[in-house]
């Protein structure tokens, strides 16, 4: 090739590079309209309205560029592009739904990321510059923040057999909507299945140790072991200025106590080699009422932990608390639903796929640990795995002012462009 024709086409390749992530930063900014927050995130709960309107934008999106968009029983949502007919497939992809008041980031830049990726590898194959040996299905999963419907990664836990598909759709929200009703409104359930031969994920860290390091990428090595609990406490209505002290049987001061509980176990548990981090979320008072001494409280308590040992050990002592608090508050505390998952680790020889990719395209890279769940926590116990991080500004996350650079959104898909291409390729599992 003469020196002008090399000029052209490394001059259109990087026409076409710039135009790849212009579309990407471009269908971002649209997605991030839907459910749109005044603090500049989103609201985007699980099958609501806003959920429903962004999982149609999606469809055509990927539709536009020849993929065939399925829903199963529970609302995943798959995005198929076949590009070896009865060739066996590749999911990649993340959530779509996210917390009240969330960020943009959270679960949607990993399924645009796997959008683009796919698209982009379709590409190659159609000019003959790549030859894969795997189909590829971008998957949204219903349901991975539970923040409406418990538990969170609810629908890969239905696609792993971790949950039952029938109990899911029967779940019901705070104002007794069904899963299954709230699905049947938007539109998007159905009766698709499909086996997969691997899966990746790519996801903002939502922590900071990668901004920390000055790193672009994190290859993740394992999650941390998590309880958690829905409990509710019991007491007896009564008023608040009429009844003493001594007669009351004060929910709320029961739930506060267990508040109160968790962090004194997370800085009790807590050691140089392996921290814990507890939390309680949706605190609900009833009857809430200024002049009324509270009668019940639901609420949920959240352990982690990266050394499964330690995670016992904390575990036992808020059960121990739990019955003290009892007798101290002269309150019921009962357990109810549960959702745990162990520390584990992710695929060594994805881990080391993905850092080769990182090093060709010179991308400074590290091995971290997810403390949040994914849905590619339950997906690594069926599958082998792969999951990587961008940098999250701040740590910040759950919150309107999430932030992820461009540059480090672009580096990402570019990641995993190069990574899924190699996977298609046979380099991570046999087709």
């Amino acid at each position: 090739m003469t020196n002008t024709a090399t000029t052209r086409a490394t001059s259109h390749r990087n026409d076409s590079a710039a135009a790849e992530r212009a579309a990407f930063l471009a269908d971002f900014r649209s997605m991030s309209s839907f459910g749109a927050t005044a603090g500049g995130g989103v609201d985007r709960q699980a099958a609501t309205v806003a959920d429903g309107q962004t999982r149609n934008w999606f469809r055509g999106l990927v539709e536009g560029h020849g993929f065939e968009v399925r829903y199963d029983a529970v609302g995943n949502q798959f995005a198929l592009l076949e590009l070896v007919p009865g060739a066996p497939y590749i999911a990649v992809g993340s959530h779509l739904d996210s917390q009240p008041l969330g960020g943009r980031f959270d679960g949607a830049y990993g399924v645009l990321a796997a959008a683009h990726t796919a698209i982009r590898l379709a590409a190659r194959a159609a000019a003959g510059t790549q030859a894969p040996k795997f189909n590829i299905a971008v998957v949204n999963w219903f349901n991975e923040e539970g923040c409406r419907f418990k538990p969170s990664m609810m629908g890969s836990s239905v696609f792993t057999g971790k949950l039952a598909a029938e109990q899911a759709l029967a779940t019901t929200d705070p104002h007794g909507i069904s899963v299954r009703e709230a699905l049947e409104a938007i539109g998007t359930i159905g009766d698709f299945s499909l086996d997969v031969a691997a899966y990746l994920e790519i996801h903002i860290e939502q922590g900071r140790s990668l901004e920390d390091h000055g790193l672009t990428i994190g290859l993740v090595e394992s999650t941390w072991g998590a309880n958690k609990y829905e409990f509710v406490v019991h007491g007896e209505q009564a008023h608040t200025g009429a009844t003493v002290i001594a007669d009351r049987q004060d929910a709320l001061l029961g739930a506060s106590l267990l508040v109160v509980a968790a962090r004194e176990i997370a800085d009790e548990f807590s050691t140089q080699e392996h921290a814990v981090i507890t939390s309680c979320g949706e605190f609900t008072v009833f009857p809430n009422s200024p002049v009324v001494v509270a009668s019940r409280v639901n609420l949920l308590v959240d352990l982690r932990s990266t050394d499964a040992e330690v995670l016992a050990a904390a575990d036992a002592e808020l059960h121990r608390r739990v019955r003290a608090i009892e007798q101290r508050a002269k309150v019921r505390i009962e357990r109810g639903a549960e959702h745990i998952w162990a520390a584990k680790a992710y695929d060594a020889a994805g881990m080391q796929l993905a850092a080769e990719c990182a090093e060709e395209l010179g991308l400074p890279h590290g091995v971290v640990r997810t403390l949040a769940g994914h849905d590619s926590t339950n997906m690594k116990d069926k599958v082998p795995t792969i999951m990587l991080f961008v940098p999250s500004v701040e740590g910040i996350s759950h919150n309107e002012k999430e932030l992820t650079s461009d540059e480090d959104m672009l580096a990402g898909v570019d990641l995993l462009t190069e990574l899924l291409g190699r996977v298609l390729a046979g380099g991570f599992v046999e087709a």
